[in-house]
């Protein structure tokens, strides 16, 4: 699997402060063993983000990306449940 980051995800990933990007790098190094453990509590989007997928870092941080049929999946967006709006 091959991850892609969006400029918006990168742009919103800068602005983390460095416990949260502590946090993101180790649950990415989690998602890429499985995207689907417990741990992650990975799920499907429904509404305007139909088609999308969320795990979450922490109680408040959550990564929105996209599975691709070739295996490749693209981070989109990070941040607390506002992204999800």
């Amino acid at each position: 699997m091959k991850i892609f980051y969006t400029k918006k995800f990168e742009r919103e990933y800068k602005k983390l402060n460095k416990e949260i990007k502590l946090k993101v790098e180790a649950r990415e190094v989690v998602f890429r063993k499985n995207p689907f453990s417990s741990t992650l509590k990975t799920h499907k989007l429904s509404g305007e983000l139909e088609g999308f997928w969320s795990f979450s870092v922490d109680f408040s941080y959550r990564v929105v990306f996209e599975f691709f049929n070739d295996g490749n999946v693209f981070f989109h967006s990070i941040g607390s449940h506002d992204i999800y709006k």
